[in-house]
């Protein structure tokens, strides 16, 4: 790429004669003349870009006819509106020339720098790439664009802008493709643009994607919106007339500027609450600058002196901000002829803020030293894309998390030394932890809310001081997948029991694999060193693993049978020299016992095993019972008692993937098995029966009556926690001395 010439694009015998092309210049014309904020050799370096843009994209017409070039401009200069810098200029006039025109990222990078260049290939989707579906394509290229905006937050404030221009020029567009693209800017484009604050853009985003995805409604609510503005014209400028004088006579010099809700948010409402358009009364509003925070107070209460205030409707965003930055008081008023009429206090530096969002930082921080409060709260969310990005390497799984968090409609809770947090709407105790830190999420074992134990999917609400309990033996539970709403809790959860799960199961397949060794008499499974690499090299590429720890995680969660990989190893093993032991072969296969269809060696059970051992849920084995361990497909080894008609139809159908299981002499903890009790019905009889389990030292994790009428004789299920079968016993001997106990026994399946 050629550098272009040093001579002013606007010069007079540049400018060429072509309507089209005249157009297109006289628009980045009007662009420079919105860089007053930049330097000289700013404005050059974005003229430089044009030049660039406008070579790239030569020939290139939209929709309506016009050079392709006047929508980079338009782009750009919805950037200069929010006056980025002359790097996100750039980018804005050349975001699509790396997709659309051929131009490579080096050739940026060369002529521009690394940061345009990065801008760029942030904005730039993966087109290019082979996808299975439009959908996974789709999440794979917000996956990219979240990425670039989470290190650099220009990449989203110049998609935005490309998107806010788009959805402008969507008339040119063929009708086939409004509802997906309006689709996707409201379920994507404006919840971001929420999130970051840029309040402007989110209204006008949400009207122009309803007014092509529901142009007749659209249309409707307009014409009623317009009458309804008429009719109430005096109303509006009677009011605004009794509150800037009332202001005057304290004093107090403000701004007062009318507002009135946008017609996506009033189809909402109508639609949300079924409402008529009559019926909904806050339509129009004031928002009113005043010159000091304290001031927002003080009008609060001049305001409260001339219309009575609606109870309830007050609300405090100044104190506790919003999460995306927002500060504004809140009131709503019964103003004249009864009508609601909701008033927005707020300093001038809140209303850019309020406004502009994340972009605050640029339009403000030069006159303002609080100007960045925005920008640090969107920085602490793009960090946290970041952090969900660590632990999800599934664009679409990655893409759910972040929905989650787009619709912040949070709730405002304390930590016990006073910090306020903002969660989403919904949020849980978990939640809350694992916004703290992961550490704490992972280790959370109970919670008090507001000085009371409450359990862990308890929801919160404004105003909840939480206190998080923690133990350094606890670990994240799946259940807890169920009830979380954030996208960073959801995320921590499941990479840590997918890590988890890998640990155990390679530990788990270790023993697997060199128990299988041992009975083709070869005595320990040999070390990955510089002797046996070629070994391992060769048995990976016969099961297809990409490393020796990946080979163990597969064994261990049943994708590989440890017998077969033995069988091979001891074949490569042989080719190096190494012969079995003949005295090992009879030892292990005496120790076995004759049962040939479990040849894979047996494996000790304590219950320490975590997430790659599971005790079947239809038999609920306990220490004591006779086992037999399967290999699920990529389930782990599940443990099912031998009597067990599930674990007997199994082996007759997959003999192979069954393994010999033992329980250790001391089991490290508790195993839960169900009993079924049946009672007498009468008072307190739940109460008895409860007091002997308990009396026995055995724990009830969970109590089923059945849905059934009250008869006399009544049949209730426990799940109780017990050692073993010995303790087993104890309970069940407590409970038949108890009275109205008529039976009590151990449940078991009769049939799978």
């Amino acid at each position: 790429m050629s550098p272009a010439a040093p001579t002013s694009v606007f010069a007079p015998a540049e400018v060429p004669s072509h309507p089209a092309v005249s157009a297109a210049a006289a628009s980045f014309a009007a662009l420079v003349g919105k860089l007053d904020y930049m330097t000289p050799v700013e404005v050059e370096s974005v003229r430089q870009a044009y030049r660039v843009a406008d070579e790239a994209h030569l020939g290139q017409l939209r929709k309506n006819g016009d050079p392709y070039i006047t929508h980079p401009i338009a782009v750009a200069a919805q950037c200069a509106e929010w006056k980025l810098d002359a790097q996100a200029l750039m980018a804005a006039l050349m975001h699509d020339v790396i997709e659309d025109c051929g131009i490579t990222k080096p050739e940026l990078v060369e002529r521009f720098g690394s940061p345009v260049a990065e801008l760029v290939d942030g904005l730039t989707k993966l087109e290019k790439l082979e996808f299975d579906t439009r959908e996974q394509n789709q999440a794979e290229s917000f996956r990219k664009m979240l990425l670039a905006m989470a290190k650099d937050v220009r990449v989203i404030l110049i998609k935005l802008a490309d998107r806010t221009h788009n959805m402008r020029t969507m008339g040119d567009m063929p009708r086939s493709k409004w509802e997906r693209i309006s689709s996707e800017t409201l379920e994507i484009y404006a919840p971001i643009a929420h999130r970051l604050g840029l309040n402007f853009t989110y209204r006008e985003l949400q009207d122009l994607a309803f007014r092509h995805l529901h142009p007749w409604r659209y249309e409707v609510l307009r014409k009623a919106l317009n009458k309804s503005r008429t009719r109430r014209r005096d109303l509006i400028g009677r009011v605004e007339q009794e509150v800037e004088a009332l202001f005057s006579q304290h004093g107090m010099p403000v701004r007062i500027l009318g507002r009135e809700k946008t017609l996506y948010s009033v189809y909402r409402k109508m639609d949300n609450k079924h409402l008529s358009f009559s019926q909904v009364t806050d339509i129009y509003g004031f928002r009113i600058v005043v010159p000091e925070l304290t001031d927002c107070y003080t009008g609060m209460g001049i305001l409260h002196q001339l219309y009575k205030p609606l109870p309830g409707k007050f609300r405090d965003y100044v104190a506790i901000p919003k999460v995306n930055g927002y500060q504004s008081l809140h009131t709503t008023l019964i103003g004249p002829f009864g009508t609601n009429i909701e008033f927005q206090l707020r300093t001038h530096a809140m209303d850019v803020v309020a406004e502009s969002g994340v972009a605050a930082h640029w339009l403000y921080k030069a006159s303002e030293p609080n100007s960045d409060t925005s920008q640090r709260l969107g920085t602490q969310w793009l960090q946290s894309l970041l952090d969900i990005q660590q632990e999800t390497h599934d664009a679409s799984e990655f893409w759910d998390h972040i929905k989650i968090d787009l619709f912040p409609d949070a709730v405002y809770v304390f930590t016990p030394k006073s910090k306020i947090m903002a969660l989403p709407r919904g949020a849980t105790v978990m939640d809350f932890a694992y916004a703290i830190h992961s550490d704490v999420g992972n280790r959370t074992v109970a919670a008090r809310i507001n000085g009371e134990q409450l359990p862990l999917r308890t929801e919160l609400n404004n105003g909840d001081v939480v206190e998080i309990v923690t133990a350094a033996s606890a670990e994240p539970n799946p259940a807890w997948l169920s009830f979380v709403k954030t996208g960073r809790a959801r995320s921590k959860i499941r990479h840590y029991l997918k890590t988890m799960a890998q640990e155990k199961a390679h530990v788990l397949g270790e023993r697997m694999l060199n128990q299988a060794l041992r009975s083709e008499g070869i005595a320990a499974l040999p070390l990955e060193d510089d002797e046996y690499r070629a070994t391992w090299d060769k048995l990976l590429r016969f099961t297809g693993n990409k490393s020796r720890i990946e080979l163990l995680s597969d064994i261990g969660m049943g994708k590989r049978i440890a017998g077969m990989v033995g069988k091979k190893l001891a074949v490569l093993l042989s080719e190096t020299g190494l012969k079995p032991d003949a005295l090992l072969i009879s030892t292990e296969r005496y120790a076995s016992g004759a049962d040939e269809s479990m040849s894979q060696g047996m494996v000790t059970l304590d219950g320490s095993e975590g997430l790659s051992v599971q005790y079947a849920p239809c038999c609920k084995p306990i220490p004591g019972d006779r086992i037999v361990g399967y290999l699920g497909r990529g389930e782990g080894l599940i443990v099912h008692a031998e009597d067990c008609p599930t674990g007997k139809r199994l082996l007759a159908r997959d003999s192979e993937r069954f393994l010999e299981v033992e329980w250790a002499d001391e089991p490290l903890r508790s195993f839960d098995t169900t009993l079924l009790v049946t009672v007498t019905n009468g008072k307190g009889v739940l109460a008895r029966v409860a007091s002997a389990i308990a009396a026995a030292e055995a724990d009830i994790t969970h109590v089923d009556m059945g849905n059934e009428p009250a008869q006399s004789a009544t049949d209730i299920r426990f799940l109780v926690s017990v050692r073993d079968r010995v303790h087993l016993a104890d309970v069940l001997r407590s409970l038949k001395r108890t009275p109205s106990v008529l039976k009590a026994q151990r449940f078991k399946p009769s049939k799978p």
